[in-house]
Protein backbone atom coordinates (compact mmCIF):
# COMPACT_ATOMS: atom_id res chain seq x y z
CA UNK A 1 0.00 0.00 0.00
CA UNK A 2 0.93 3.39 -0.46
CA UNK A 3 0.84 6.49 0.87
CA UNK A 4 1.48 9.82 -0.85
CA UNK A 5 1.65 12.89 1.26
CA UNK A 6 0.86 16.25 -0.40
CA UNK A 7 1.53 20.09 1.27
CA UNK A 8 2.46 23.52 0.78
CA UNK A 9 5.20 23.26 3.53
CA UNK A 10 6.69 20.68 0.86
CA UNK A 11 8.41 21.18 -2.00
CA UNK A 12 7.41 18.33 -3.80
CA UNK A 13 5.11 15.33 -2.77
CA UNK A 14 6.33 12.35 -0.74
CA UNK A 15 5.05 8.79 -0.79
CA UNK A 16 5.17 6.05 1.64
CA UNK A 17 4.93 2.27 1.48
CA UNK A 18 3.21 0.75 4.02
CA UNK A 19 3.87 -3.65 3.73
CA UNK A 20 2.02 -6.53 5.56
CA UNK A 21 4.50 -6.10 8.75
CA UNK A 22 3.39 -2.56 9.13
CA UNK A 23 -0.21 -3.00 8.98
CA UNK A 24 -0.25 -5.85 11.29
CA UNK A 25 2.11 -3.85 14.29
CA UNK A 26 -0.87 -1.27 13.61
CA UNK A 27 -3.52 -4.02 13.89
CA UNK A 28 -1.73 -4.83 17.22
CA UNK A 29 -1.47 -1.37 18.96
CA UNK A 30 -5.39 -0.65 17.65
CA UNK A 31 -6.31 -3.58 19.75
CA UNK A 32 -4.33 -2.91 22.81
CA UNK A 33 -5.67 0.81 22.71
CA UNK A 34 -9.26 -0.88 22.54
CA UNK A 35 -8.68 -3.07 25.77
CA UNK A 36 -6.74 -0.22 27.76
CA UNK A 37 -9.77 1.82 27.02
CA UNK A 38 -12.59 -0.58 27.87
CA UNK A 39 -10.36 -1.58 31.38
CA UNK A 40 -10.11 1.69 31.89
CA UNK A 41 -13.80 2.16 31.72
CA UNK A 42 -14.73 -1.02 34.06
CA UNK A 43 -12.08 0.09 36.74
CA UNK A 44 -14.04 3.75 36.63
CA UNK A 45 -17.27 2.29 37.14
CA UNK A 46 -16.19 -0.21 39.87
CA UNK A 47 -14.76 2.69 41.64
CA UNK A 48 -17.13 5.18 41.47
CA UNK A 49 -20.51 2.99 41.83
CA UNK A 50 -19.31 0.31 44.55
CA UNK A 51 -22.50 0.38 46.74
CA UNK A 52 -24.41 -0.87 43.44
CA UNK A 53 -22.58 -3.82 42.33
CA UNK A 54 -22.09 -4.61 46.04
CA UNK A 55 -26.16 -4.68 46.13
CA UNK A 56 -26.16 -6.40 43.11
CA UNK A 57 -24.34 -8.99 44.13
CA UNK A 58 -26.21 -9.58 47.23
CA UNK A 59 -29.59 -9.85 45.25
CA UNK A 60 -27.93 -12.31 42.98
CA UNK A 61 -26.75 -14.74 46.00
CA UNK A 62 -29.96 -14.28 47.64
CA UNK A 63 -31.66 -15.49 44.68
CA UNK A 64 -29.54 -18.33 44.12
CA UNK A 65 -30.16 -19.37 47.71
CA UNK A 66 -33.95 -18.67 47.04
CA UNK A 67 -33.82 -21.29 44.49
CA UNK A 68 -31.82 -23.89 46.37
CA UNK A 69 -34.30 -23.92 49.19
CA UNK A 70 -36.80 -24.34 46.49
CA UNK A 71 -35.38 -26.98 45.10
CA UNK A 72 -34.64 -28.53 48.66
CA UNK A 73 -38.53 -28.21 49.51
CA UNK A 74 -39.74 -29.58 45.92
CA UNK A 75 -37.16 -32.86 47.15
CA UNK A 76 -38.46 -33.11 50.44
CA UNK A 77 -41.88 -32.80 49.78
CA UNK A 78 -41.53 -35.50 47.02
CA UNK A 79 -40.04 -37.95 49.16
CA UNK A 80 -42.67 -37.18 52.04
CA UNK A 81 -45.61 -38.20 49.30
CA UNK A 82 -43.60 -41.21 48.45
CA UNK A 83 -43.34 -42.16 52.05
CA UNK A 84 -47.03 -41.29 52.74
CA UNK A 85 -47.88 -43.57 49.89
CA UNK A 86 -45.66 -46.40 51.11
CA UNK A 87 -47.00 -45.93 54.52
CA UNK A 88 -50.49 -46.39 53.26
CA UNK A 89 -50.00 -49.31 51.26
CA UNK A 90 -48.26 -50.92 54.55
CA UNK A 91 -51.26 -49.94 56.17
CA UNK A 92 -53.51 -51.74 53.61
CA UNK A 93 -51.17 -54.69 53.41
CA UNK A 94 -51.45 -54.98 57.54
CA UNK A 95 -55.10 -54.76 57.11
CA UNK A 96 -55.34 -57.98 55.19
CA UNK A 97 -52.57 -60.02 56.85
CA UNK A 98 -54.70 -59.10 60.70
CA UNK A 99 -57.99 -60.27 59.03
CA UNK A 100 -56.16 -63.30 57.32
CA UNK A 101 -54.45 -63.88 60.66
CA UNK A 102 -58.42 -63.70 62.01
CA UNK A 103 -58.90 -66.48 59.83
CA UNK A 104 -56.15 -68.81 60.43
CA UNK A 105 -56.76 -68.58 63.89
CA UNK A 106 -60.50 -69.66 63.44
CA UNK A 107 -59.59 -72.43 61.25
CA UNK A 108 -57.00 -74.16 63.43
CA UNK A 109 -58.89 -73.78 66.48
CA UNK A 110 -57.48 -70.97 68.84
CA UNK A 111 -59.59 -69.18 70.89
CA UNK A 112 -60.11 -65.13 69.92
CA UNK A 113 -58.74 -64.08 73.69
CA UNK A 114 -55.92 -66.40 72.88
CA UNK A 115 -54.51 -65.21 69.91
CA UNK A 116 -56.26 -61.59 68.70
CA UNK A 117 -55.03 -59.29 65.72
CA UNK A 118 -57.15 -56.56 66.87
CA UNK A 119 -55.10 -55.69 70.04
CA UNK A 120 -51.44 -54.77 70.77
CA UNK A 121 -49.96 -58.43 72.47
CA UNK A 122 -49.10 -57.45 76.05
CA UNK A 123 -45.56 -55.87 76.82
CA UNK A 124 -43.42 -55.29 79.10
CA UNK A 125 -39.74 -55.34 80.88
CA UNK A 126 -36.89 -53.15 82.79
CA UNK A 127 -36.39 -49.78 80.33
CA UNK A 128 -32.74 -49.70 78.98
CA UNK A 129 -32.46 -46.95 76.87
CA UNK A 130 -30.54 -47.28 73.86
CA UNK A 131 -27.31 -45.29 72.79
CA UNK A 132 -28.11 -41.90 71.31
CA UNK A 133 -28.05 -42.32 67.86
CA UNK A 134 -28.09 -39.15 64.77
CA UNK A 135 -31.03 -38.21 63.08
CA UNK A 136 -32.45 -40.52 60.51
CA UNK A 137 -32.02 -39.62 57.07
CA UNK A 138 -34.68 -39.61 54.15
CA UNK A 139 -32.73 -42.13 52.36
CA UNK A 140 -32.15 -44.48 55.49
CA UNK A 141 -35.69 -44.24 55.86
CA UNK A 142 -36.11 -45.37 52.54
CA UNK A 143 -34.14 -47.89 52.71
CA UNK A 144 -36.02 -49.11 55.69
CA UNK A 145 -39.46 -48.75 53.87
CA UNK A 146 -38.35 -50.67 51.17
CA UNK A 147 -37.05 -53.74 53.69
CA UNK A 148 -40.15 -53.91 55.86
CA UNK A 149 -41.88 -53.49 52.49
CA UNK A 150 -40.39 -56.61 51.45
CA UNK A 151 -40.46 -58.03 54.50
CA UNK A 152 -44.68 -57.95 55.04
CA UNK A 153 -45.25 -59.01 51.51
CA UNK A 154 -42.85 -62.05 51.84
CA UNK A 155 -45.41 -62.57 55.11
CA UNK A 156 -48.24 -62.07 53.33
CA UNK A 157 -47.59 -65.16 50.50
CA UNK A 158 -46.65 -67.28 53.43
CA UNK A 159 -49.66 -66.47 55.35
CA UNK A 160 -52.18 -67.05 52.02
CA UNK A 161 -49.85 -70.45 51.31
CA UNK A 162 -50.71 -71.35 54.64
CA UNK A 163 -54.30 -70.73 54.30
CA UNK A 164 -54.21 -72.91 51.04
CA UNK A 165 -53.14 -75.78 52.93
CA UNK A 166 -55.30 -75.38 55.51
CA UNK A 167 -58.17 -75.53 53.74
CA UNK A 168 -57.36 -78.20 51.54
CA UNK A 169 -56.59 -79.81 54.87
CA UNK A 170 -60.41 -78.76 55.99
CA UNK A 171 -61.72 -79.86 52.80
CA UNK A 172 -59.64 -83.21 52.31
CA UNK A 173 -60.81 -84.08 56.15
CA UNK A 174 -64.52 -83.12 54.87
CA UNK A 175 -64.11 -85.58 51.99
CA UNK A 176 -63.35 -88.22 54.45
CA UNK A 177 -66.16 -90.58 55.88
CA UNK A 178 -65.86 -89.55 59.54
CA UNK A 179 -69.08 -88.91 60.72
CA UNK A 180 -71.68 -91.73 62.19
CA UNK A 181 -74.35 -91.92 59.95
CA UNK A 182 -77.04 -91.94 62.35
CA UNK A 183 -77.52 -90.80 65.77
CA UNK A 184 -78.45 -92.16 69.00
CA UNK A 185 -77.72 -95.68 67.69
CA UNK A 186 -75.59 -98.40 69.22
CA UNK A 187 -73.48 -101.32 66.63
CA UNK A 188 -75.37 -104.64 66.79
CA UNK A 189 -72.64 -106.32 64.63
CA UNK A 190 -69.27 -105.16 63.91
CA UNK A 191 -67.02 -105.24 61.39
CA UNK A 192 -65.31 -108.40 60.69
CA UNK A 193 -65.77 -112.69 60.67
CA UNK A 194 -68.94 -113.34 62.70
CA UNK A 195 -71.78 -116.18 62.14
CA UNK A 196 -74.14 -115.13 59.28
CA UNK A 197 -77.68 -115.24 60.99
CA UNK A 198 -79.04 -116.71 57.55
CA UNK A 199 -76.48 -119.36 57.18
CA UNK A 200 -75.47 -120.03 60.59
CA UNK A 201 -71.69 -120.72 58.89
CA UNK A 202 -68.86 -118.36 59.30
CA UNK A 203 -69.13 -115.31 57.10
CA UNK A 204 -66.94 -111.93 56.66
CA UNK A 205 -69.04 -108.31 57.57
CA UNK A 206 -67.64 -106.00 55.57
CA UNK A 207 -69.62 -103.09 57.33
CA UNK A 208 -70.81 -102.26 60.78
CA UNK A 209 -75.11 -102.08 61.44
CA UNK A 210 -76.36 -99.79 63.91
CA UNK A 211 -79.01 -100.68 65.74
CA UNK A 212 -82.12 -98.05 65.23
CA UNK A 213 -85.74 -98.00 64.83
CA UNK A 214 -87.30 -97.73 61.22
CA UNK A 215 -87.57 -94.84 59.98
CA UNK A 216 -84.18 -92.69 61.38
CA UNK A 217 -82.25 -90.49 59.62
CA UNK A 218 -79.20 -91.48 57.76
CA UNK A 219 -76.54 -88.96 57.20
CA UNK A 220 -74.18 -88.95 54.78
CA UNK A 221 -70.64 -89.39 56.37
CA UNK A 222 -68.88 -87.62 53.95
CA UNK A 223 -69.05 -84.92 50.78
CA UNK A 224 -69.14 -86.55 47.36
CA UNK A 225 -71.17 -87.72 44.73
CA UNK A 226 -73.96 -90.35 44.47
CA UNK A 227 -72.93 -93.06 42.15
CA UNK A 228 -76.04 -95.58 43.08
CA UNK A 229 -79.31 -95.35 44.55
CA UNK A 230 -81.27 -98.06 44.23
CA UNK A 231 -82.75 -101.68 45.18
CA UNK A 232 -79.64 -104.29 45.74
CA UNK A 233 -80.93 -107.81 45.99
CA UNK A 234 -78.37 -108.26 48.80
CA UNK A 235 -78.29 -104.06 50.55
CA UNK A 236 -81.75 -103.91 49.89
CA UNK A 237 -82.26 -99.85 49.44
CA UNK A 238 -78.78 -99.20 49.11
CA UNK A 239 -77.04 -95.22 48.71
CA UNK A 240 -73.71 -95.38 47.58
CA UNK A 241 -71.52 -91.94 47.64
CA UNK A 242 -68.35 -91.69 45.93
CA UNK A 243 -66.17 -89.44 47.88
CA UNK A 244 -62.83 -88.99 45.59
CA UNK A 245 -59.49 -90.76 45.97
CA UNK A 246 -60.61 -94.31 45.71
CA UNK A 247 -62.86 -94.43 48.68
CA UNK A 248 -66.55 -95.35 48.80
CA UNK A 249 -69.13 -95.43 51.29
CA UNK A 250 -72.65 -97.57 51.72
CA UNK A 251 -75.56 -97.29 53.47
CA UNK A 252 -78.00 -100.07 52.92
CA UNK A 253 -81.10 -101.55 53.81
CA UNK A 254 -82.99 -98.36 53.64
CA UNK A 255 -86.56 -98.01 53.78
CA UNK A 256 -86.60 -94.45 52.01
CA UNK A 257 -84.14 -93.25 49.50
CA UNK A 258 -83.47 -89.39 49.60
CA UNK A 259 -81.12 -88.65 46.89
CA UNK A 260 -80.50 -89.68 43.52
CA UNK A 261 -77.62 -90.75 41.25
CA UNK A 262 -75.35 -87.81 40.21
CA UNK A 263 -76.60 -85.40 42.98
CA UNK A 264 -73.75 -83.88 45.20
CA UNK A 265 -74.47 -84.41 48.73
CA UNK A 266 -72.27 -82.64 52.03
CA UNK A 267 -71.14 -84.53 54.89
CA UNK A 268 -73.83 -84.62 57.47
CA UNK A 269 -77.01 -84.29 54.33
CA UNK A 270 -79.52 -86.53 55.32
CA UNK A 271 -79.74 -89.20 52.64
CA UNK A 272 -82.37 -92.15 53.36
CA UNK A 273 -84.11 -93.71 56.11
CA UNK A 274 -83.24 -96.58 58.04
CA UNK A 275 -85.42 -99.87 57.50
CA UNK A 276 -84.70 -103.33 56.84
CA UNK A 277 -84.84 -104.15 53.14
CA UNK A 278 -82.77 -106.86 51.29
CA UNK A 279 -80.84 -109.51 53.38
CA UNK A 280 -81.74 -108.43 56.78
CA UNK A 281 -83.43 -110.04 59.70
CA UNK A 282 -84.58 -106.56 60.83
CA UNK A 283 -84.70 -102.37 60.94
CA UNK A 284 -81.12 -101.61 61.05
CA UNK A 285 -78.56 -99.43 58.78
CA UNK A 286 -75.61 -101.55 57.46
CA UNK A 287 -72.73 -98.84 56.76
CA UNK A 288 -69.54 -99.81 54.85
CA UNK A 289 -66.53 -97.96 53.31
CA UNK A 290 -64.63 -99.14 51.08
CA UNK A 291 -61.34 -98.15 49.74
CA UNK A 292 -59.99 -98.80 46.08
CA UNK A 293 -62.96 -101.41 46.53
CA UNK A 294 -61.71 -103.46 49.73
CA UNK A 295 -63.82 -103.72 52.27
CA UNK A 296 -62.29 -101.40 55.64
CA UNK A 297 -63.18 -100.96 58.75
CA UNK A 298 -65.90 -98.34 59.49
CA UNK A 299 -64.83 -97.64 62.91
CA UNK A 300 -61.58 -96.43 61.99
CA UNK A 301 -62.60 -93.48 60.16
CA UNK A 302 -65.40 -92.35 62.32
CA UNK A 303 -64.61 -89.82 64.71
CA UNK A 304 -67.68 -89.84 66.58
CA UNK A 305 -68.98 -93.11 67.79
CA UNK A 306 -72.71 -93.37 67.77
CA UNK A 307 -73.99 -93.68 71.71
Amino acid sequence: MDIILVSNRLAKARSFTLTKVHLFVLAILTSALFVSAVLTAQYAIVRLQPNRISDELRSWLASAQQYEQQKQQAYLHESMDTMAKRLGQMQAQLLRLDTLGARLAKMTGMKPQEFSFEQMPPQGGPYIPAPTQADVSLSSMDVQLNSLTSLVSDRSDKLVALETLLMQDSLTKKMLPSLAPATDAWYSSNYGWRIDPFTGKNAMHEGVDFMVPEGTAVYASAGGVVVYADYHPQYGNMVEIDHGKDIVTRYAHTSKLLVKVGQMVRRGQEIARSGSTGRSTGPHLHFEVRYKGMAQNPVRFIQRSAS
